[in-house]
């Protein structure tokens, strides 16, 4: 099954800014609400785990959608260009205004 963790940042800066951030992996186990989700793109300055809020599953396209609790980040803690490029680097990927706007 596709699981497809989704999480949202904010920058709370003078230039408030917003990403949806997305990564999908192949798995047997199905997060379920609560669950901690770590993974190597995850800044330890703020936590060791976002929080799986929301779980929806769609057995027609074998997929799971797992929303994780959103991310404000204070400029002073790290650029929120920063914790984007990390989580890149990790494979996340943002998601574009016109992927939201065709539905995925």
């Amino acid at each position: 099954m596709n699981i497809q963790l989704v999480l949202f940042l904010t920058s709370l800066g003078e230039e408030a800014t917003s990403h949806l951030m997305l990564k999908t992996f192949t798995s047997d186990i199905r997060p379920v609400r609560g669950d901690l989700i770590d993974d190597p793109g995850f800044d330890p300055r703020f936590h060791n785990g976002y929080e799986v809020v929301k779980v929806t599953i769609s057995y027609a396209a074998d997929e799971c959608w797992v929303s994780l609790a959103p991310l404000a980040i204070e400029v002073q803690e790290m650029p929120m260009a920063d914790y984007k490029a990390k989580l890149e680097a990790n494979g996340w990927r943002e998601v574009t205004k016109d992927e939201l706007r065709q539905g995925g």
